[in-house]
């Protein structure tokens, strides 16, 4: 599935690296939604990804956004991650049933079993208004989303 610019972004509730649930939904609103997808907890390109996002934190809240990383990983794996890495944004499990919302999104690695590199700008109306997809080998560039989000905010 391909999802366009301009369209309703699909709703999803998942698990936090804490267990708790968080919804899409749950931002209509209040804040502009930065979806991360990303394919293993703990390999080298989505740490330093993640971390680079972590480092920016400050960026995006005065921005009015909240971060999502997304993975297949279990949160319990999720946990372990942020809480040795520092993240303070939500790292949210796609892992039952598997990969079911990085499907949704069209992300989905059916090869890998982890979604690929998605990143999606979702506004505070619930609107997909950017969007890259990478391949798992091919890091992002946090400026070109953070222009983005400029754009919206």
């Amino acid at each position: 599935m391909t999802l366009d610019i301009g369209s309703a972004a699909p709703d999803f509730t998942l698990k936090n690296q804490h267990g708790e649930d968080v919804s899409l939904s749950s931002f209509r609103g209040d804040k502009n939604v930065v979806l991360v997808f990303f394919p293993f907890a703990f390999s080298g390109i989505c740490t330093g990804e993640l971390c680079e996002l972590r480092d920016n934190l400050g960026d995006f809240e005065s921005d009015g956004a909240e971060i999502l990383a997304i993975s297949c990983d279990h949160f319990f794996s999720n946990r372990a991650f942020a809480d040795r890495d520092g993240y303070k944004f939500s790292i949210l499990s796609d892992f039952w049933p598997h990969g079911e919302v990085s499907r949704v999104y069209g992300t989905f690695n059916e090869g890998a079993g982890a979604p690929n590199r998605g990143t999606y700008v979702i506004d505070r109306e619930g609107i997909l208004r950017w969007k890259i997809e990478n391949g798992i080998p091919d890091a992002r560039d946090l400026s070109a989303y953070r222009a983005a989000l400029a754009e919206i905010s």
